[in-house]
């Protein structure tokens, strides 16, 4: 039996659509790193935004945030990205945690802050989404192999039904967007484009 992509009971989740991965003067760009892929997946979150928000759906947002003297940064700031310190990556007051202008949050979306790439881990998405009443999730954003694949094996693993739209995520290198696509197929989520969301939730201001 297939999974159904519905408009009750879901929620569109937009992982950490932030300054940070897809503004030219992100702590990304400004490090040397090509952000275009990441960049190039706002416009088709901006589509599901406009879609869910006509259609009713619920919309929760995922900022990855780290305590300004990281802290909280864990393994990957003390030993496997350290040079994100060097350009003030994603602290806390700074305006590399905000949702880029395009997708920016409105009154009664939720904005949830995570300090691990799973928005299931320490955060409180799950309360969020049982006072919802939401058993399934439309999944976009940044990045295809970090953030979006944790949170959807997490969501999996929880029972959420799961659909990762395709061609609204982004990775800074193709073979790791291929490999996350491939995986999450594989066992985790169903994959679909803008257009299988739009045909269900309506066209919203596209």
């Amino acid at each position: 039996m297939e999974m159904e992509l519905k408009t009750e009971r879901t929620a569109l989740v937009v992982i950490d659509m932030q300054k940070a991965f897809c503004a030219d003067d992100g702590s990304l760009a400004v490090a040397g790193i090509d952000i275009s892929n990441l960049a190039g997946a706002a416009a088709p979150c901006r589509q599901l935004l406009d879609s869910a928000r006509q259609a009713g759906v619920p919309v929760i947002f995922t900022r990855y945030v780290y305590r300004a003297d990281y802290a909280d940064g864990g393994v990957v700031i003390r030993y496997l990205l350290p040079q994100l310190k060097d350009v003030n990556s994603l602290a806390e007051g700074t305006e590399d945690i905000e949702i880029i202008d395009l997708l920016a949050p409105v009154e009664g979306e939720f904005v949830i802050d995570k300090n691990r790439p799973s928005a299931f881990y320490a955060t409180n998405i799950e309360p969020i989404l049982n006072g919802l009443d939401v058993d399934s999730l439309v999944v976009c954003g940044v990045t295809t192999n970090v953030c979006v694949e944790t949170t959807v094996r997490d969501a999996s693993q929880r029972d959420y039904k799961v659909f990762v739209v395709k061609d609204a995520t982004g990775e800074i290198e193709q073979l790791r967007f291929d490999g996350a696509i491939a995986g999450m197929a594989w066992m985790f989520a169903r994959i679909v484009d803008v257009e299988d969301v739009l045909a269900v939730w309506g066209e919203g201001n596209k």
